[in-house]
């Protein structure tokens, strides 16, 4: 049976993909890219970094666009950003920001509500607030930053590649602004993430030092890492929480889980939503070597999609995809990814959404809006609109 083409051009990730993976679990591009439909080949790719490399992005991406030694030692330096007293020590000014922007889309609000973009108003300000504050970023980059969302998620959809790269250089001037003065005030540069990434050495040899073992991470690599950070988690977390809301606003015996139930398990809804609706459309890999996959010859060099919206839909492991059951699809979901090249981010987004969802749904009720929502394309998933109603509790 031959190879079914996939072609998602003007479709949103799910219609995209959902008939697709019941016919085949691989599909092909017509430009000849596999892409990876179902959960098991996926696993499958993500778990063997030998046979499919993650080095292929034109641009420099560390750590997770580099393989091997280099990969590992860039996330044993920089696994720690994310750990538990990091975030622990992050959480109550998260909370502050969640509560403060919360208060703003409040403000003057009668018992009819307001009605709001989950993405733009709530999510994308909520993102672009979380990790300046938790970087040591100036406050005024704000609307610098949600500008450049808006032009990113154009350039994306565009699939224009001279657009997506002077987008891309166009953050990495921003990073620079912020760097500079760092590298200027030395030892009275402000303690904080950004900061520590200029003090950083990693395990691996300097080849301008003989017989070294360590190293400082170079310019380049720190624009990557907080390009990595900043502009691959920004809009992630604005399309999440136009995911979550929607979903929360359709869903009201969700919502006294999410706001008084433990952590945990607010954690566990804020997974498992996006997991039916993932934003997180695809990672890619190349074949370093011919390799067999679902019965397909895959010769080396060849492009490999890893179409994550589809493989946490794979009805082999999720047999009802759009039942909300985080308990009993937590050990298929693979909305941060999986094996060595999965998010590092993952605990700071989760600590994002929940604080974000939490705070604002202590004192606001979340309902669905007359206002219909727009649907992202590819090669973006979740909502490019999401319009919500946030009616003030009462207490």
């Amino acid at each position: 049976m031959s190879v079914p083409i996939f072609d998602p051009t003007g479709l949103e990730p799910r219609s995209a993909t959902d008939e697709l993976r019941a016919e085949s679990p691989l599909a092909r591009t017509p430009d000849g890219t596999w892409v990876v439909l179902r959960h098991a080949e996926a696993v499958r790719v993500a778990e063997d970094a030998e046979n499919f490399s993650s080095a292929v992005s034109r641009f420099l991406q560390v750590p997770n666009g580099r393989d091997g030694a280099e990969h590992a030692a860039m996330r044993t330096a920089t696994d720690p950003f994310f750990g538990p007293t990091e975030m622990a020590r992050l959480a109550p000014r998260l909370r502050r920001v969640a509560a403060v922007l919360v208060d703003e889309l409040l403000d003057g609000v009668g018992p009819e509500g307001t009605e709001v973009d989950a993405v733009a108003a709530l999510g994308a300000v909520f993102a672009v607030r979380a990790q300046t504050s938790w970087l040591g970023w100036p406050a005024a980059l704000e609307t610098e930053l949600l500008d450049w969302m808006v032009a990113n998620h154009e350039a994306s959809r565009s699939g224009d590649l001279a657009r997506t790269a002077a987008v891309a250089e166009r953050f990495d001037a921003i990073i620079r602004s912020v760097l500079a003065p760092r590298r200027s005030a030395g030892a009275e540069a402000p303690e904080d993430p950004t900061t520590a990434l200029l003090r950083l050495e990693v395990e691996l040899p300097d080849p301008a030092v003989p017989g070294s073992a360590r190293r400082p991470l170079r310019e380049e690599e720190i624009v990557s890492i907080l390009r990595n950070w900043t502009g691959g988690d920004l809009g992630s977390i604005a399309l999440c929480a136009g995911v979550l809301l929607m979903g929360l606003s359709r869903a009201p015996e969700l919502v006294e889980r999410v706001r008084d139930g433990s952590e945990a398990e607010a954690g566990a809804i804020v997974d498992e939503l996006p997991r039916i609706d993932d934003p997180f459309v695809a990672n890619r890999r190349v074949a370093t070597c011919p390799v067999t996959l679902a019965g397909r010859r895959i010769a080396a060099g060849e492009r490999v999609m890893l179409h994550w919206t589809s493989i946490n839909r794979d009805e082999l492991v999720v047999p009802a995809p759009d039942a909300v059951d985080p308990e009993a699809n937590a050990t298929a979901n693979l909305v941060y990814g999986t094996g060595p090249h999965v998010c590092p981010g993952r605990p700071l987004a989760t600590l994002e959404l929940v604080t974000l969802l939490r705070e604002l749904l202590a004192v606001a009720e979340v309902r669905p809006s007359d206002t219909p929502g727009e649907r992202e394309v590819a090669a973006v998933g979740g909502w490019a609109h999401a319009p919500v109603v946030l009616v003030p509790r009462r207490r």
